[in-house]
């Protein structure tokens, strides 16, 4: 009996959600789903201009919910005219909502390994917060910079790969995994952003994020049933990394479904660590604290929406392909993305471009795919309206852009010499 159970429960893990080898640019679909729609033509794109869903005949009904009403802290409602009360009081709702968990105070910070690279100033730094194992990060700076710089918190991608975090977007010498090769020059025109970056000026911290790389769920630390019969050993064989990544993308919707039970929300672990590497970040001597900017591709845009909207140290942010509305992801797209968005209840409150709208007047830079699989143009253009809304309210249209690039999910050169140049713009004044 327990041999027929523990292989029922190995069956039942397969069916989460799948990863790497075939899965939609981004993020996670369910096994079934990817096979079903991971060629993305122009037919599946706009399948919601015929009145289908992903829900079938209770999408209608979902989405006329909250069709013709507000949420309750959009700041384009007539009764919020003050903008610092109605800031106060849509953060804290969705703190609440959220529920950030308390991980102490900022932990001390050891310097593993100090080089220079390609012009750059390099520093693998290491922190131990009170769960997990120690988070590992890399801090990037002109080579022979003196002084305070304004400085970048850089997010990585999600991309459907758990095992790679910081190198994603980073580049420290020569030899580069081949499977980061690939992976840079497909989401970033052969660069690592981070690096391209901090040659510009800035001090640029790129952690690891939860839970990915250093951070990533370890197969000796879950039950013997759930392994699918893999290990640690061998971690950087190409091999293993795609098994491992095939795993962790079936382990989300454990992972979501526990963090739900402790209380709390992956956005919320997502904020609470990404708040401690800013804490990191503004406690360095060569930052100057008031010049200080975050950006992501993806999940990096995600983590980038949260971060924006509810830590005001953020003095310009730029999210790179994440911008929809929930009622894209309700309709069209919740197929395509991870577990790792979602924020129970908060859409009656907050559509998902209030989050970032809750940094108004602070400068945003929006950056959008016209052809990326993972939202539909007409919900990104209406993401765009709700938030030039907010900052025309404001009185500074100005300090708000969103630019739509051709092209599939991705941050290549051009869209990132447009973040920059605004990156420029608002830090080095």
């Amino acid at each position: 009996m327990k041999n027929k159970r523990r292989e029922f429960l190995k069956q039942t893990a397969l069916t989460g959600l799948a990863a790497a080898s075939g899965m939609l640019k981004g993020f996670s679909a369910g096994i079934n789903e990817q096979n079903i729609f991971s060629n993305s033509n122009m037919e599946y794109r706009n399948f919601d201009s015929q009145h289908l869903s992903v829900i079938g005949l209770y999408g209608d009904w979902a989405a006329g919910l909250n069709e013709d009403t507000l949420p309750a802290f959009s700041f384009r409602r007539a009764e919020w005219k003050n903008i610092g009360k109605w800031r106060k009081a849509a953060r804290k709702r969705l703190q609440e909502r959220m529920s950030i968990p308390d991980i102490g105070a900022m932990p001390p910070v050891t310097v593993n390994k100090q080089y220079v690279y390609d012009g750059l100033h390099i520093e693998e730094l290491g922190w131990q917060l009170p769960y997990g194992r120690a988070t590992e990060a890399l801090l990037l700076k002109p080579e022979g910079a003196k002084g305070k710089f304004p400085a970048i918190l850089a997010f990585h991608d999600h991309g459907g790969n758990k095992y790679f975090g910081t190198r994603k977007i980073t580049k420290t010498s020569d030899q580069q995994h081949p499977l980061m090769i690939v992976h840079q020059k497909e989401y970033y025109e052969g660069l690592a952003w981070a690096n391209e970056i901090a040659k510009r000026g800035y001090v640029v911290l790129v952690p690891d994020a939860f839970p990915f790389a250093s951070r990533r769920v370890m197969m000796k630390d879950v039950p013997d049933f759930m392994r699918n019969g893999l290990n640690d050993e061998d971690p950087e064989n190409p091999k293993n990394i795609n098994a491992y990544n095939q795993w962790a993308g079936q382990h989300e919707h454990t992972m979501a479904k526990s963090l739900f039970c402790a209380g709390t929300t992956w956005p919320a672990v997502f904020f609470a660590e990404d708040k401690k590497a800013l804490d990191i970040l503004c406690d360095r001597e060569d930052v100057d604290v008031n010049r200080i900017g975050c950006a992501g591709l993806s999940g990096g845009g995600m983590r980038t929406v949260f971060m924006g909207g509810l830590d005001e140290r953020i003095k310009c942010a730029i999210p790179v392909g994440f911008m929809t509305t929930w009622k894209d992801f309700l309709l069209n797209k919740s197929v395509n993305h991870t577990w790792m968005v979602y924020v129970p209840l908060l859409p009656n409150e907050l559509d998902f471009p209030e989050i970032l709208g809750l940094r108004v007047p602070l400068p945003t830079l929006v950056l959008n795919d016209e052809d990326d699989d993972l939202y539909t143009m007409p919900e990104m253009q209406r993401a765009d309206k709700i938030l030039n809304e907010g900052y025309k309210k404001a009185g500074i249209e100005d300090h708000y852009k969103c630019s739509f690039h051709p092209g599939p999910h991705k941050f290549d050169k051009k869209m990132q010499a447009e973040a920059f140049d605004w990156f420029d713009k608002w830090l080095k004044q």
